[in-house]
C-alpha cells in the first residue's frame, strides 16, 4: 500500500503541529528563554525556514506554545467541571479538583505562565499571554462566585485564585500531588462561610 502524498497545505500544518508539540515539550520542561529555538527545530525534525513561515519569529511560537496552554487549560476546565459538577458552588469547590488532575501527569512541572514569566523581559510575549491566561482564571471564579450567589463575588473569586496558585506552587515545588485535597478543603470552607446553603 502506498503513502499518502501530503498537498503543500497539509505539510506545512503538520510541520507546524511538530513545532508546537516539540515548544510544548521542551520551553515546559526548560523554560522559554533556557530553550534556544535551533534546539526546538532539531526536535520537531523540521527545516529552519519552517519556523519562520509558520510563526514568524521565536516570539511567535512562544506566544502560540502559551495560547495553546492556555486554550488546553480552559477547555479542560470547562468539560470536567460542567460534566462533574452539577452547581456552581460545587464547580467552585470542584475546579481544584480538576487542576488537581494534572498535578500527578508525568512531567508536571507547574503553571506554565509562572514559568514563563519569571525570566521573562517585561512587556513581551509572555506578559501578554499570562496576562490573558490570569484574566480567565480570575474571570472563572468570578463567574462561578456570582453564579453560586456569593454577596462578594469579586473578594471570595479573589481568594479562591489565591488558593489556586498556592495549590499549584506546592504540588510542583514540594512535589506534592496532595496539595489539591488541601486547597480543596480551605476553597471548601471560604465557599460555605461566603455561600451558605
Amino acid at each position: 500500500m502506498s503513502e499518502k502524498v501530503l498537498s503543500p497545505k497539509e505539510r506545512s500544518a503538520a510541520a507546524r503541529a511538530r513545532l508546537l508539540a516539540a515548544a510544548n515539550e521542551l520551553f515546559y520542561a526548560e523554560g522559554v528563554q533556557s530553550v534556544g529555538i535551533d534546539r526546538v527545530i532539531e526536535h520537531a525534525g523540521v527545516a529552519k525556514a519552517t519556523l519562520y513561515s509558520a510563526f514568524g519569529s521565536k516570539d511567535g511560537l512562544v506566544r502560540a506554545y502559551l495560547q495553546a496552554r492556555h486554550a488546553a487549560t480552559a477547555e479542560r476546565m470547562a468539560h470536567e467541571l460542567e460534566t462533574r459538577y452539577d452547581t456552581p458552588k460545587e464547580r467552585l469547590v470542584g475546579a481544584f479538583e480538576v487542576q488537581g488532575l494534572s498535578f500527578t501527569e508525568p512531567g508536571f512541572r507547574g503553571c506554565a505562565f509562572i514559568s514563563a514569566s519569571a525570566d521573562a523581559p517585561p512587556g513581551g510575549v509572555v506578559e501578554q499571554a499570562a496576562q490573558d491566561y490570569r484574566t480567565w482564571l480570575h474571570e472563572l471564579f468570578f463567574g462561578l462566585a456570582q453564579q453560586a450567589g456569593a454577596k462578594d463575588a469579586k473578594s471570595l473569586a479573589h481568594q479562591l485564585v489565591l488558593v489556586y496558585d498556592g495549590a499549584g506552587i506546592s504540588a510542583w515545588l514540594d512535589r506534592d500531588p496532595s496539595a489539591e485535597t488541601a486547597a480543596r478543603t480551605v476553597a471548601a470552607a471560604l465557599v460555605e462561610a461566603t455561600i451558605p446553603d
